[in-house]
């Protein structure tokens, strides 16, 4: 009901298009690219797109653009992955805390959050890149725990509302348990708004991983990534502005296509908002 409702919309179709497609380019690399990504061959250097069997050229070294852009999607659907997984796991943690616990250690989870979300992600993931070393999971963890934070004030201010709700005092007058309260009313709930946030949360990933990847902080350079493209070819814009173009439009179409989806999504499941329930 809920993929079908998403399908029904312009921007749901694109989203899940965009994000379909980045998964199979990831999956599909694992196992095959058109040529070895990280192969040089300097008889190859500077092609345009379609010669010689390279669909989107070839740098300097001629490595073959498209199969570097294949592998680099895998650390993109890692990134945004394992990103939205922990900033979710952190947010309803801290969340349920600040609710569900006594006052006192409520408002001191609340002063966490402010604290936490004072701290800029890329400023956090270049503290733990210096002191972890730059890798993908430097890159998670500190996108997943600074917006984590945020995930957790957004939900805590919903999961206050609900709990206060005639639903949820009644399933308490019934005897139920915190934890069955949590999963069949609170959760539920909130998944609308969760839904939006750690898209959001995504899509940002999808960003710092490139951004941090482009200042040093991200992936070895052995790895290809679309933010390492970037920063490879940087100096060379002004001859081969292609080779350029193709990662960060592949960053830019990400981005815009989990945003789409998780709107979609979140029209789909928020019942204020479904076609007709006005």
């Amino acid at each position: 009901m809920t993929l079908s409702a998403v399908l029904r919309r312009p921007a749901g179709v694109f989203g899940a298009a965009v994000v379909v497609v980045l998964v199979l380019c990831a999956l599909v690399s694992v196992w095959w690219t058109p040529f070895d990504p990280q192969a040089t061959d300097p008889r190859r250097a500077w092609l345009l797109p379609f010669q010689q069997g390279h669909l989107l050229g070839t740098d300097r070294v001629g490595r073959d653009q498209f199969s570097q852009l294949l592998v680099g999607a895998q650390e993109t659907v890692l990134a945004a992955a394992g990103s939205a997984v922990l900033a979710a796991v952190i947010g309803l943690a801290l969340a349920l805390t600040a609710v569900l616990a006594p006052r006192w250690v409520g408002a001191t989870v609340i002063q966490l959050i402010d604290l936490v979300i004072a701290f800029p992600v890329l400023l956090l993931a270049m503290v733990l890149a210096a002191i972890y070393g730059s890798s993908l999971l430097t890159v998670i963890a500190a996108v997943g725990i600074g917006l984590g934070v945020v995930v957790a004030r957004v939900s805590r201010a919903e999961l206050a509302r609900a709990v206060g709700a005639d639903f949820v005092l009644a399933a308490r007058a019934a005897g139920a348990s915190t934890g069955r309260i949590v999963r069949k009313h609170l959760l539920p709930t909130i998944a609308p708004t969760l839904i939006v946030q750690l898209s959001l949360v995504m899509a940002l990933a999808v960003l710092a991983e490139a951004a941090l990847t482009y200042l040093g902080f991200g992936s070895s350079p052995s790895t290809p990534s679309w933010g390492g493209i970037l920063q490879q070819q940087q100096n060379y814009i002004a001859a081969r502005p292609l080779l350029v173009v193709w990662p960060g439009l592949a960053v830019a179409l990400t981005v815009l296509g989990i945003n789409l989806l998780g709107d979609a999504l979140r029209e789909a499941t928020d019942p204020r908002l479904r076609t007709g329930a006005r």
